[in-house]
């Protein structure tokens, strides 16, 4: 009847934007975790290189 209810209703039945916005989501619920992950694993990586560091000798002083 009136092309713009088709195209409207076209537009309301493409299921390509929920699904770009899903993958969105994931993306961002992987990097929190990948974010949170590396900042626990950091810490604990500088306490380790400070240990070498005191516990190698520089060899400055012969």
């Amino acid at each position: 009847m009136y092309p713009v209810f088709g195209k409207a209703n076209a537009f309301l039945r493409d299921e390509s934007g929920p699904t770009a916005t899903e993958y969105a989501v994931l993306i961002a619920v992987i990097c929190i975790g990948v974010i949170g992950a590396l900042s626990s694993f950091g810490g604990h990586m500088d306490n380790i290189y400070t240990s070498i560091a005191t516990t190698v000798p520089t060899g400055a002083a012969s």
